[in-house]
């Protein structure tokens, strides 16, 4: 049977000895005796890449880009210690792709379990392209009927625009981001600035979590994946554009309903 990309690198990644998948920064990392060889990874920060990032030998990452630039890139992070990138939607044969992995197995594996390597695992001609809503879950049907509802209420107020940053929607107030939305893993959240004693009052409902990078800060994120309360969120859409709006906007605004 025809097999997705997800499943096809899998089948090349796992087919070697002694392999484990674990998820890293919400991506398939594959290691062996802990040391990791190749990344699955889709849409990284609204990149619209699906690739591979492979641990290759020093020199390859330049020869390999140099040679096959429509294929490969260098990828952010990693790239810097000779790691290389691989499109997986680009027409790159996945025999081909199979060889790329099994160079990165053999550069991290101990060489006992390399010689036990047989031959590359044959993927099937045909690999079923990932759908919009794989590589992007922003374009799943939910996640687009909260983004227009959000959009709504967050570009009603004074000086406020919509963005993009690290592949998900923001909105601003003036220059500074007081709202944005999440859509990976299955999940959609808004998040918000509430202060940090806010945090500590919304998160006593299991909905709420404080979200990593930014929760520091006083960010709080909102679960809203099966429904949503939207007289919640004008609330704090409300609270987190007071906080970041300068005083003209706040004027222009005060005879808006939030």
């Amino acid at each position: 049977m025809p097999m997705d990309v997800s499943q096809a690198v899998r089948a090349v990644c796992l087919s070697f000895p002694e392999v484990e998948e674990k998820p890293s920064h919400g991506s398939p990392d594959f290691r062996v005796r802990g040391k990791s060889f190749a990344s699955f990874v889709v849409n990284h920060h609204g990149d619209g890449r699906v690739a591979l990032w492979l641990n290759v030998s020093p020199g390859a990452q330049q020869a390999y880009c140099e040679a096959e630039p429509k294929h490969s890139f260098v990828p952010p992070y990693v790239g810097p210690r000779g790691w290389l990138g691989v499109h997986l939607d680009k027409g790159l044969s996945w025999k081909r792709i199979a060889t790329l992995v099994r160079e990165a197995y053999e550069k991290v594996a101990p060489p006992a379990l390399a010689k036990r390597i047989g031959k590359s695992v044959a993927i099937p001609t045909k690999v079923v392209p990932l759908s919009a809503e794989q590589k992007d879950p922003m374009y799943g049907t939910r996640a687009q009927a909260v983004l227009e509802e959000l959009r709504k209420i967050c570009l009603a107020l004074p000086e406020t625009s919509e963005a993009t940053q690290f592949g998900s929607p923001v909105w601003r107030a003036g220059k500074k981001v007081f709202a944005s939305m999440n859509a990976r893993e299955r999940r959609v959240t808004l998040m918000f600035w509430v202060g940090v004693e806010g945090q500590a009052i919304v998160t006593l409902d299991p909905r709420y979590h404080v979200p990593p990078y930014i929760g520091h800060n006083g960010w709080i994120a909102l679960d809203v994946t099966k429904k949503c309360d939207w007289n919640e969120v004008r609330a704090l859409v409300s609270t987190s554009y007071r906080h970041f709006a300068l005083r003209r906007m706040l004027k222009r605004g005060r005879d808006l309903t939030f």
